[in-house]
């Protein structure tokens, strides 16, 4: 009798839960997370680092709210439990991490959270990774990869004015080109147009529903299309520098140029590609 009572119990506290739709639940985990959130808002309020992932943010919310009719009713458990043991895990860096190092635990739960209650076949590592965009990063990467980084382009950029005949040798992250010293400097680096390119990549596989495989498939060509792309622009500038014609004007014309250019790689990448597999 004991064991029927505490069946019926629980059947009744099952339907209940039922009852609460799947977007009650992300917004209560998100709730949950909230001291990342304010640490982020914070971040981008005192101009510590570049508003961009309010673009991110933007589609990221657009995206849920569009996918909310479609949410699975009964959650995958298995995916519910990544999202719990990722929310403790970002609380309990609260206390021993860096803030960021919490902020993308954080962000990673509330993306198991969403993939516990997506429908089948949906992709969800393009959210996953707008989620990461949404936090301020490109700071921190700047600060960590970005002198790495402005010593491969400047190499890379020797070795292209070298194939061209020109006089070029690097020195750290300095190049000297036809007897001139030109300092790759932190815009040089690629980060900004790295994320822009990652930005792209994601929001285009949100919005035309490419899955998960071949999302992942294409990410290694959207690096290479950064890279190559920020070779190409920095090369330009600097040969512009060393003949005395980098303006402003031209600095901003070039990187603009360049920039379109490798989001349009980027979109003929991630949807183009797709088209071209069925």
């Amino acid at each position: 009798m004991a064991h029927v009572i505490a069946t019926c119990s629980a059947g009744r506290w099952q339907q209940r839960l039922d009852r609460i739709p799947p977007w009650a639940w992300l917004a209560l985990q998100a709730g949950a997370l909230w001291a990342h959130w304010r640490w982020a808002a914070a971040r981008l309020a005192d101009g510590s680092d570049d508003p961009l992932g309010l673009a991110a943010l933007a589609v990221l919310a657009g995206a849920i709210a569009f996918a909310a009719r479609d949410l699975r009713g009964n959650p995958r458990p298995a995916w519910l439990a990544w999202a719990l043991l990722l929310s403790v895990a970002s609380t309990a860096a609260v206390f021993s991490a860096p803030p960021l190092v919490g902020a993308l635990l954080a962000a990673l739960a509330l993306a198991c959270g969403m993939r516990a209650f997506m429908p089948s076949g949906r992709a969800t590592l393009p959210l996953a990774g707008l989620a990461l965009l949404a936090l301020p990063v490109v700071s921190s990467l700047q600060f960590y990869a970005g002198y790495p980084l402005r010593v491969a382009t400047a190499q890379l950029s020797t070795w292209a004015l070298q194939a061209g005949g020109i006089d070029a040798a690097r020195s750290g992250s300095a190049m000297q080109v036809d007897g001139r010293l030109i300092v790759v400097d932190a815009p040089c680096s690629g980060v900004q147009m790295a994320w822009m390119a990652y930005f792209c990549a994601c929001t285009v596989a949100v919005l035309t529903g490419i899955d998960d495989r071949r999302f992942v498939r294409r990410l290694a060509g959207i690096g290479l299309v950064v890279l190559a792309g920020n070779v190409v622009r920095n090369s330009v500038l600097v040969m512009c520098e060393a003949r005395g014609l980098a303006t402003a004007a031209v600095h901003q014309g070039v990187g603009l140029a360049v920039l379109a250019a490798v989001c349009a790689a980027v979109v003929v990448i991630v949807h183009g590609g797709r088209h071209a597999q069925r």
